[in-house]
């Protein structure tokens, strides 16, 4: 399986979780390493888009294309398991919650989460921690420029 990142030059050989554990995300607590990926590239910029400034180019972005053995567990979690406005801005500490059990528990290598973003699509979150971390490559990493009318500021 493919799956993509949408990263800083800095980390686009870096399949650490460490960005993600600095930060904290919608699906891991601070402190709590986890490599967010998405299922196709347009979410993925999607994904960065929705958290920049409008007016704000982002700049000095890679985007890495991620193989995973066929053979690698995946679990789920299914939207329908997910309280009302599990989506919204402020995201809820119960997706933190299961992200950190899941990524705590060590029982697969990825975590399969519906899209906060684009309903019906989905990230996948590898667990830096697991024994099989090894089994994935980085198959191509490019310089990735976004379209500077996603950014605009309208009248």
């Amino acid at each position: 399986m493919k799956v993509y990142r949408l990263c800083k030059s800095a980390w686009k050989n870096d399949l650490s979780g460490r960005g993600a554990e600095l930060s904290g995300g919608r699906w891991n607590s601070r402190g709590i390493p986890v490599l967010y990926t998405s299922s196709s590239r347009a979410l993925c910029m999607v994904e960065i888009a929705v958290h920049t400034p409008m007016g704000s180019l982002p700049t000095d972005y890679f985007m890495v294309e991620i193989d995973i053995p066929d053979i690698c567990t995946i679990e789920t979690i299914y939207e329908k398991d997910l309280p009302p406005n599990w989506e919204s801005f402020e995201f809820m500490h119960i997706t933190q919650f299961m992200g950190n059990n899941f990524l705590k528990g060590n029982l697969a290598l990825v975590l399969k989460v519906p899209s906060a973003v684009v309903q019906g699509d989905y990230n996948y979150l590898i667990n830096p921690g697991h024994k099989d971390i090894y089994s994935i490559k980085i198959a191509k990493s490019s310089e990735f420029g976004f379209d500077r009318r996603l950014f605009a500021e309208t009248e």
